[in-house]
C-alpha cells in the first residue's frame, strides 16, 4: 500500500470532527482537498472508511477500527517530533572537548568560563592530551571535537583554523640573544636547544622551520610537558623555541623571550569528524572557542609584545 502520513492525519481529523469542512479548518486544508485525500486513502486500502451524506461523514466499521488504532499513534508521533525539534535547538547537556597541553592551559580556561556565562546549562568536560591522542579521541567519537595544531591533510576530519601564533625564542637574561630586539632563525646554528618531543603538535613544525632556515642545532633535551621547558632553559641546558601560547613565563624567572625572524606561525584548529553534525550544545561551545581565540589574537596585536 502506498499511503502517506498526510492522508492519515487528514483521516484522523475527519474522524474527530465528522465533517470535511471542519476537519479542513483544523489542519489548514480546503474541503475539496480533504475529500480528495480521503478518496485516495480508501483506494490505497481497498476498503470504504467513511459513509458520506450531504451534511456529515460517518466512520464505517473499518474506519472506526482504523481510527481507534491510528489516532494514538499520530498523537504519539506528533509528540515525538516536537520533542526532537526541542532537542535540536536546546543548549544544555555535556560537551566533551580534547586539546593539547598548552592549549588547555592558556586558551581553554577562558573558553570554559565564557561558555558557562553564555550557556549555564551546558557543562564542558575537557580532556588534556597530547596532540595524537586528541586526534584519536575525535576520530573515535570519544569527544565532540578537539583543538589541535594543524594536523595537515586529513580525509576523515573537518578542520577550521581559529588562531595563528608565532614561534618565539626563549633564553636566559644573561644569554647573548637577550640583548637583541629580534633574533634571526639562522642565529640558532650550532646552539643547544631544549624542545618538546614529537608528542607535541609543534615539534614537527619547529623541525620544518629549522630545516627551511638551514639551521643545524644540537637538541640537548626533548621533554614531554611544555612547562618543563622553562626550568630547563633557566638552568642553562639550552635555549628553546616555543609557541606564543606557551606564555606567560613563570613569575620571577630569569628568562626572556624574543621574536624570531622571519616570523613563522603555527595554526590552531578546531577539528571534528568529517560529515558528522555537532549537537546544538557542542556547536555553541565551538563558536565560543572561536570567539575567545579571536579575542586573544586581537589582544596580542594591540599589546604588540608577547607576555612576560
Amino acid at each position: 500500500m502506498n499511503y502517506s502520513l498526510r492522508q492519515l492525519r487528514v483521516f484522523v481529523a475527519v474522524s474527530r470532527h465528522g465533517n470535511f469542512s471542519r476537519a479542513g479548518e483544523a489542519i489548514g486544508l480546503s474541503q475539496s482537498a480533504v475529500s480528495h485525500s480521503m478518496k485516495e486513502l480508501e483506494v490505497e486500502m481497498g476498503v470504504r472508511l467513511l459513509d458520506r451524506t450531504t451534511r456529515e461523514v460517518a466512520l464505517t466499521d473499518a474506519g472506526l477500527r482504523l481510527a481507534n488504532r491510528v489516532e494514538p499513534l499520530i498523537d504519539e508521533l506528533h509528540a515525538m517530533l516536537l520533542d526532537t525539534r526541542s532537542f535540536g535547538t536546546q543548549h544544555n547537556g555535556r560537551v566533551r572537548i580534547a586539546s593539547s597541553q598548552t592549549i588547555s592551559a592558556q586558551l581553554m580556561p577562558q573558553c570554559i568560563a565564557s561558555g558557562a556565562l553564555q550557556y549555564p546549562d551546558i557543562r564542558v568536560l575537557l580532556r588534556d592530551q597530547a596532540q595524537q591522542l586528541v586526534l584519536n579521541s575525535v576520530r573515535n567519537a570519544e569527544v565532540d571535537f578537539g583543538i589541535v595544531i594543524d594536523p595537515g591533510e586529513s580525509t576523515d576530519l573537518d578542520c577550521e583554523p581559529v588562531l595563528h601564533e608565532p614561534f618565539l625564542l626563549l633564553c636566559r637574561e644573561d644569554h647573548p640573544f637577550a640583548s637583541r630586539s629580534v633574533v634571526e632563525w639562522q642565529a640558532l646554528n650550532g646552539c643547544k636547544l631544549v624542545l618538546q618531543d614529537y608528542a607535541s603538535g609543534s615539534r614537527m613544525l619547529i623541525d620544518g622551520a629549522l630545516k627551511a632556515q638551514k639551521v643545524k642545532a644540537e637538541i640537548a633535551q626533548e621533554i614531554g610537558h611544555p612547562a618543563t621547558l622553562f626550568p630547563m632553559v633557566e638552568a642553562g641546558i639550552g635555549i628553546s623555541v616555543i609557541p606564543a601560547l606557551a606564555l606567560p613565563m613563570p613569575q620571577g624567572s630569569r628568562l626572556v623571550i624574543k621574536p624570531l625572524v622571519p616570523e613563522i606561525n603555527r595554526v590552531l584548529m578546531l577539528v571534528k569528524r568529517k560529515n558528522r553534525s555537532l549537537s546544538p550544545a557542542a556547536q555553541a561551545i565551538w563558536q565560543v572557542v572561536k570567539e575567545q581565540a579571536e579575542q586573544l589574537s586581537e589582544k596580542r596585536s594591540q599589546q604588540g609584545v608577547y607576555g612576560s
